[in-house]
């Protein structure tokens, strides 16, 4: 719903229709001019409609915890609402010149003779949107209303930017008489202004006399005869020239009003092309004929990442999203006497700078608009496509630079007409700046025929009230404080302000700029070295630092060692461990951790170094200079002390030896006492200088550092991240002999599950938990702690006391870990004999597939992924609804107009570039990618290797080759699940509901099994639990609002038994990938089954019977098809395809599995009841289903060693299948007889209805699996009652199987007459 339920753009529209739905009429049919930036003024109705209450309810979301949740629901709730507006508006001839937050500004262009009319047929207009929609409840109990400001008059346009990137502006006094009335209007009023007032038909309307000279309150419209107002709506057609006239009487407010129009969109059941028709000719613009000319115009006004977006043939509900921006709000204030020509230059040059500065940090400039207190310049930091790691602090840079050039550059300006008078005319005011970061929704608002780009959220909201509350300054939030990780000295807390509609807005900071640093108070390192646990597999990266030890002391000569590593890779964590160890050897260390803005400040590191060697870092500041004197005491001369005074911020006096010295002779001298004081110090003590995140390290720095390597025998160990470029000086540094580059590993599979285990308090984790570790950290061990961190956090493990789980259960609900022991990774537990042993499950109504990314995760994988191209992005979007893995069929089943070799070469680029990969048939899950140190430094690398051979005919052949295989993985960790969360919910549920759709049919086994379910029958059994009408049970999400939901929601419902009969006809270009003869009929089955046991020649078998592809099936179609039915809610068909997954696993004797998927089916159905006749599950299931629920769980126990549990679950799925099982010996011999008698009973019976028969023989094979467990069960006791009860459950068998193959024969026919000779041969084996 958050796309816009409105915004689905058609997809034969040509771009410049698209170009054109997103810009008004008035850029559109605008004539040529020789001055782009020419004031042009025009004679127009002015609508201004303000969304009250928005702002609260986004205060309502912002103070629950499920932002992800509340976010997608705000924007369904606004685009939902506005979209009714827009199209009201254009059905009355406006043209929507903007939607900026919760304001929508609408413009009638006329000449001065016709205002009056049309300022009539506007004020109808807003009485029908107020009747209409005044108010909107929502079920979070805070009502949407509306203020409506009407103004009329002289209306100036103007264009500002360059030839890249355009502006429309309106402003004007009526622009300001507009925006009055909507502030003087209450919630569902609507206010003309007085110069509206004056222009028209007084005698039409009743109004209220609000303040004299500025504004009335119109009340309603007077129709009395003989006027009519169809016959006036005819008479305003002819002064709108962009109306569509021929269509006049189809959208006649009257006859046809608005909202009959949206009934016949969102409510109808039928032909969803004639709802587009509808919406679409609202508006000429989008019928134009093709105009390279025009095109190009259009192009300037849209962003250049829409634009990219809309070249690739993206639809519109595709481009939607939600992710973390930061926001830049500018505001200029002007002086009421600033000349409107001047104001329009001044508006100009603000723009060029800002939207220069803007992109330089990775923003965009979205919007400009006047607000009734001046010019607002929105920008907007980490959209999709221009995401950057440290947006907050480019954003508070760029911020500074656009307050400080405004201030100096437009507050006080000549004016040319009065320079000869030397008079000074001051047109800026006041330069306010706001900047805030969090989640928001960034995608299209509106209706089919206009819609705009947009961002919506509470951040949004937040940065409006903020440049209020704060004039004059440039301040920020907390969280763009926090986010930018730049100094607190270059920072002021602000005091609180209370914010209208804003309960907790948080802390507030005023951003001073970047001031020079200090070096004191950074001695510490990053990350503190863990006393519980040693470090994991870091043995190479030790021996190297043990190596330079060593070369130091026997060769007498300086040693550095340089780790490079990804975020996240360990490398703080690695210099801790170093650290600990150099201490305890009696070297002493020099800790110093760097900072980004430390790179702009010369000889910073050094100067930082050298003030913890003297120890000045950490002392009150009156005691620095007399701690600095005990220092150089005796290793520097008195006369020369006066020399570090700049450096350590301390008043030696001048000497007269110093005062003769220039700057150079200074610096020189300043290094040579350097290097002297640490040769001696060197005598005393091994010296150990450890430098975490030397990327950021100053030229100046390098330079001394390399000097000092290779004169003073110093240890240097540094990190580096490898995406940044060094300057020429470090590069230099890195080529000395005496420097080690060690590149950081990633850990190992066993080391990050056991570091796991320390994070989370186990011993032992389970299989689920390890794929879903090692799926998204792919050895990163920031990424394991993140995440481990995460799911204590969100309380979704239960932890197991170990000692307490070794008694067998006699519940199903209360099967502990300890059964499943052999599927866990389990680490050594502490020697300690009483210390308690915990393992972690997780919960039963957990999908962990679903589990939100943390914050910071997510924006490391969003950094990733916006580094591709719009058409590889898109790609991996699509690919992240599927899953982990995914076929290349269904891929491009859900990419809109892609064709195989689009596809292909799409997928070869990503696979050179190690974002995917294509799966080896023998790779087992949980896989391990072969991955370089960091995700983005491969992406950036290989795409420069790309570009350079993209053009050779070979390389283009070698794109289009189909692999052998045709599936696909993410070779990136976190990249499919960050992917995954940025699309809107509602276009989440339409592409889980076509993958559902796609894949339904290929849930079968493989064709060397022959086809069929894996449940016996399963289809046939279910199918009188659909209605007869034949409806979906996917058709519930039909009213949701998306329209390819609406599309495909017709084509789902669970597999009906008339589908096993059209395999053979139905040949879709994804069978063919899964799967050959599809044979699901009883006969197909049967045959099979003989088969098998008339083979005498296994050898033979061997050579001629096809490798089985069912464990292919259950990985890339069941399993996927469970969590598009989970994602989507659609709980009934989940338990259905829960089950099969569960029996395909039981056959691929991989049981942990099968435990995995029953126990998400024990979730589904609820908590049982302590009483029987209490029962009621969540899902609404067939006795049979439920049946084998408990058989399948009886399997699994018994798989488990849980032998008690097992023997009840068979007995109750008899008991659901009208077959009982005796408890007692007792039972034992009165049912032997019944079963003895059974036959002549049976023949004596009429034969049942052959619609019937099908479901029947779903229900003997069901009885037969049931009876053959009971028969092991009891099999494994060696008592003479126990051999009663396995002889008894022999007998049921075999008559369950004879029953079968008289109802096969009675209602098919085939090859069944040897059936039951089959089930004979193995109930005679079974005693």
């Amino acid at each position: 719903m958050a796309s816009g339920k409105r915004v689905a753009a058609p997809p034969l529209w040509p771009v410049e229709a698209r170009l054109a739905a997103l810009l008004p009429d008035l850029l559109v049919f605008r004539k040529p001019r020789g001055s782009e930036h020419e004031l042009a003024t025009a004679q127009g109705v002015l609508l201004g409609v303000h969304v009250t209450g928005f702002t609260a309810l986004m205060d309502r979301f912002s103070l629950s915890c499920k932002s992800e949740h509340d976010m997608d629901t705000l924007a369904h709730i606004f685009s939902y609402y506005i979209s009714d507006i827009v199209e009201h508006v254009l059905c009355f001839g406006g043209d929507i010149l903007n939607i900026t937050g919760n304001v929508l500004l609408a413009l009638w262009t006329v000449e001065q003779d016709q205002l009056s009319d049309i300022i009539t047929l506007v004020a109808k207009c807003s009485l029908e949107i107020q009747e209409k929609f005044g108010i909107y409840h929502t079920r979070e109990g805070q009502d949407l209303q509306l203020k409506i400001g009407l103004s009329a008059g002289r209306i100036s346009q103007v264009i500002v930017g360059n030839e890249q990137r355009q502006y429309l502006l309106v402003i004007g006094r009526d622009v300001d008489g507009v925006q009055l009335a909507q502030r003087l209007a209450q919630a569902n009023e609507i206010v003309l202004s007085w110069n509206c007032w004056k222009l028209c038909e007084q005698y039409m309307f009743e109004v209220e006399i609000m303040k004299e000279d500025e504004a009335v309150k119109l009340r309603d419209m007077r129709i009395i005869d003989p006027f009519d107002f169809d016959e006036h709506f005819y008479k305003c057609l002819d002064y709108l020239p962009h109306y569509r006239t021929s269509a006049g009487k189809l959208f006649c407010p009257l006859l046809y009003p608005c909202p009959k129009f949206q009934r016949l969109i969102f409510h109808m059941a039928g032909d969803i092309l004639f709802a587009f028709l509808l919406s679409d000719i609202l508006r000429t613009a989008l019928e134009l004929d093709p105009d390279s000319a025009l095109e190009q115009t259009l192009r300037k006004h849209i962003m250049k990442n829409l634009l990219k977006k809309i070249d690739e043939g993206q639809p519109m509900e595709y481009i939607s999203e939600f992710r973390t921006v930061t926001m830049v709000l500018v505001r200029l204030e002007f002086h009421k006497t600033a000349w409107m020509l001047h104001l329009c230059h001044l508006i100009q040059e603000a723009a060029l700078y800002i939207s220069t500065v803007i992109e330089k940090g990775g923003g965009q400039l979205s919007r400009i608009f006047m607000s009734e207190t001046g010019c607002m310049f929105l920008c907007v930091f980490g959209l999709p496509g221009d995401k950057k790691p440290d947006e907050c602090a480019h954003a508070l840079e760029s911020s500074f630079s656009i307050f400080s050039f405004c201030w100096e550059n437009l507050a006080e300006t000549k004016c040319i007409s009065c320079y000869l008078s030397h008079e000074i005319f001051t047109s800026v005011r006041l330069v306010s700046i706001s900047i805030t970061s969090g989640p928001a929704f960034c995608g299209m608002v509106g209706a089919v025929a206009r819609h705009e780009y947009t961002v919506i959220g509470p951040k949004v909201s937040l940065v409006a009230r903020m440049i209020t509350a704060y004039p004059g300054l440039v301040s920020c939030d907390e969280v763009t404080y926090l986010r930018s990780m730049l100094p607190a000295y270059n920072f002021k807390k602000l005091p609180d302000k209370m914010m209208k509609n804003i309960s907790n807005p948080g802390k507030m900071y005023e951003y001073l700029g970047h001031r020079r640093c200090i070096m004191f108070g950074k001695r510490h390192l990053a990350r503190e070295r863990n006393k519980k646990h040693s470090l994991l597999d870091r043995e190479k990266e030790l021996e190297a630092f043990r190596m330079a030890q060593q070369g130091s002391l026997h060769q007498k000569k300086g040693q550095a060692v340089l780790y490079e590593g990804g975020k996240g890779y360990g490398k703080s964590q690695l210099l801790a461990e170093i650290n600990f160890l150099a201490q305890k050897e009696g070297h002493r260390v020099l800790p110093l951790k760097l900072k980004e803005a430390d790179s702009k400040q010369c000889f910073y590191a050094i100067q930082t170094l050298m003030a913890i060697f003297f120890e000045i870092d950490m002392c009150p500041a009156y005691y620095r200079q007399e701690r600095l004197h005990k220092q150089l005491h005796g290793m520097v001369e008195e006369s020369l002390h006066c020399l570090f005074n700049d450096l350590f911020f301390v008043k030696f006096p001048l000497s007269f030896k110093v005062s003769h010295m220039d700057d150079l002779t200074r610096q020189k001298k300043v290094k040579a006492c350097f290097f002297q004081v640490l040769q001696k110090a060197m005598r005393e003590t091994p010296l150990i200088f450890l430098i975490d995140e030397a990327q950021y390290m100053d030229a100046a720095s390098w330079e001394f550092l390399g000097t000092l390597l290779s004169s003073v025998p110093i240890i240097m160990v540094m990190t580096l991240s490898p995406t940044f470029t060094l300057c020429g000086w470090a590069q230099h540094f890195l080529q000395s002999p005496q420097a080690i580059f060690v590149p950081i590993a990633k850990l190992a599979a066993t080391s990050l599950l056991r570091m796991a285990c320390w994070e989370l308090g186990v011993v032992s984790i389970p299989q689920e938990l390890q794929i879903y570790l090692l799926r998204r950290c792919f050895g990163n061990p920031l990424y394991c702690e993140v995440l481990c961190q995460d799911l204590l956090s969100k309380n979704i493990l239960l932890f197991h006391d170990l000692q307490k789980e070794e008694e067998e259960n006699s519940k199903w609900e209360t099967l502990s870990a300890n059964a499943m022991r052999s599927t866990m990774y389990s680490i050594s537990p502490a020697s300690s004999e009483d210390q308690e042993l915990y393992v972690c499950t997780v919960k039963d109504d957990v999908n962990l597939d679903t589990v939100l990314l943390p914050p910071l995760l997510k924006e490391i994988a969003v950094n990733q992924l916006d580094q591709l191209s719009p058409e590889e992005q898109l790609l991996v979007k699509c690919a992240a609804v599927i899953g982990h893995s995914f076929h290349i069929d269904l891929l491009q089943h859900l990419l809109p107009g892609w064709g195989k070799n689009k596809l292909l070469q799409v997928l070869r680029a990503l696979v050179d570039i190690h974002v995917l990969r294509w799966c080896n048939k023998s790779q087992e899950l949980p896989a391990e990618p072969i991955l370089m140190a960091s995700s983005i430094e491969i992406i950036e690398q290989t795409k420069e290797e790309r570009k350079s051979d993209a053009g050779s005919p070979l390389r283009l052949q070698e794109k289009l080759t189909l692999p052998q295989t045709e599936v696909l993985e993410f070779g990136v960790p976190l990249l499919q699940e960050a992917a995954w969360e940025l699309w809107p919910k509602a276009q989440q549920t339409a592409l889980h509901l076509e993958c559902a759709w796609f894949l339904r049919d290929l849930a079968c086994r493989c064709g060397s099994c022959h086809g069929g379910d894996f449940v016996p029958f399963h289809r046939f059994a279910i199918c009188s639990t659909k209605s007869s009408s034949g409806t979906s049970r996917f058709c519930s999400y039909k009213d949701t609002g998306s329209i390819l939901t609406q599309v495909i929601t017709d084509k789902l419902q669970l597999p009906s038994p008339q589908d096993s009969f059209q395999f053979q006809t139905k040949s879709p270009r994804s069978q063919e990938a899964f799967t050959r003869e599809h044979c699901r009929t009883e006969e197909e089955f049967l045959d099979q089954v003989n088969r098998k046991l008339a083979q005498t020649s296994p050898e033979k078998d061997m050579l001629t019977t096809k490798p089985c592809h069912c464990k292919e099936v259950l990985k890339l179609v069941l399993s996927p098809l469970t969590q598009h039915c989970l994602v989507i809610g659609e709980t009934t068909c989940a338990f259905y395809y829960l089950l099969e997954a569960a029996a395909a696993s039981l056959d691929l004797s991989d049981n942990y599995m099968a435990f995995l998927y029953l126990r998400k089916a024990s979730s589904l159905l609820g908590q049982p009841s302590a009483f029987s006749f209490f029962k009621k599950h969540k899902v609404k299931i067939c006795p049979f289903e439920e049946a084998t629920f408990c058989c399948l769980r009886s399997e699994v126990c018994f798989n488990m060693g849980q032998i008690t549990l097992a023997k009840k679950l068979a007995r109750q799925a008899l008991h659901l299948l009208k077959r009982n099982f005796p408890w007692t010996w007792l039972g034992v011999i009165f049912q032997t007889f019944l079963e003895k008698c059974w036959r002549s009973c049976s023949l004596s019976q009429p034969p049942d209805n052959p619609s019937e028969n099908k479901k029947k023989l779903a229900i003997l094979q069901q009885q037969v699996q049931c009876l053959s467990l009971l028969w092991q069960l009891y099999n494994l006791e060696a008592t003479a009652s126990s051999r009663r009860f396995a002889c008894l459950a022999t007998l049921m068998q075999e008559n369950s199987a004879k029953e079968s193959a008289s109802d096969a024969q009675d209602g098919c026919v085939g090859p069944l007459g040897n059936v039951c000779i089959s089930f004979n041969i193995m109930s005679t084996a079974a005693f």
